[in-house]
């Protein structure tokens, strides 16, 4: 069953989500020994596919939800269309790769990895999975955001949240593993950009839809004293956690 957490705010998770690496996108296109066709599902706004793009001749990206797609980066070899993760109507053993960024969680995992097993090539096919939890700035910054994370917004996440903090190992995984190498997402920014962040979290609409009021500004005082001149442009790191596998 599709769980749509998103797509009240597709635009703003748009504009203020990190990017992936491009030697993630390297990476993953090593892998295969084709690079005819990658699967990105659940793609949200595209964040990966932009990525893919530029590796594999067509990328073909599907989301259930209408709004995220309409808010798709467009790229001339990507294809967005609506499609659940466990019926996309791709052919047959017609995928390369295929890659689901920041979502299997919420996915019914034993259903789309029959999906996968269908449209995956028979030869080479590989199955990538990732996430990004926890954020840092500096010790400061952190000690206030972690503190509304756990805290503050505790009752509010989705509990299937929890699978991101364990980086998917808790989940099923089905194939024949292979090691990925240590990865990391980078941004530079400044404190407007962190609350454009911080406003996409799936627990700060929760927030905002039961208590009426935005719960960012309770940290306001404190965020902005830990982070001191707000135009100061600050790295902000995200480790990634991979799952990768070939689909026999």
């Amino acid at each position: 069953m599709f769980k749509d957490h998103f797509s009240s705010y597709a635009a703003d998770y748009r504009e203020n989500r990190p990017q992936y690496p491009p030697k993630l996108f390297q990476y993953l296109a090593s892998l295969v020994p084709q690079h005819k066709k990658v699967w990105d599902c659940a793609t949200g706004n595209g964040q990966a596919a932009v990525g893919l793009a530029d590796h594999f001749k067509e990328v073909l990206a599907t989301d259930a939800s209408a709004d995220q797609i309409r808010n798709g980066t467009a790229k001339s070899n990507i294809s967005y269309f609506i499609a659940a993760a466990e019926s996309s109507g791709l052919e047959d053993k017609s995928i390369d790769l295929v890659t689901v960024a920041q979502a299997l969680h919420w996915l019914d995992t034993e259903k789309f990895y029959q999906e996968v097993r269908r449209v995956a090539s028979k030869k080479h096919g590989v199955l990538a999975v990732w996430c990004y939890d926890f954020l840092s700035v500096s010790p400061e910054v952190d000690a206030v955001i972690n503190r509304f994370y756990r805290k503050t917004m505790r009752k509010y996440w989705f509990p299937d949240r929890y699978h991101i903090e364990t980086g998917y190992s808790n989940l099923p995984f089905p194939f024949e593993r292979m090691q990925a190498p240590p990865l990391s997402m980078t941004a530079s920014w400044d404190l407007a950009a962190i609350i454009g962040y911080l406003r996409t979290w799936s627990a700060v609409h929760n927030y905002m839809e039961r208590e009426g009021s935005n719960p960012l500004a309770l940290i306001d005082s404190d965020l902005k004293s830990a982070w001191g001149n707000p135009e100061e442009v600050k790295r902000v790191i995200w480790p990634l956690s991979a799952t990768i596998g070939k689909v026999h």
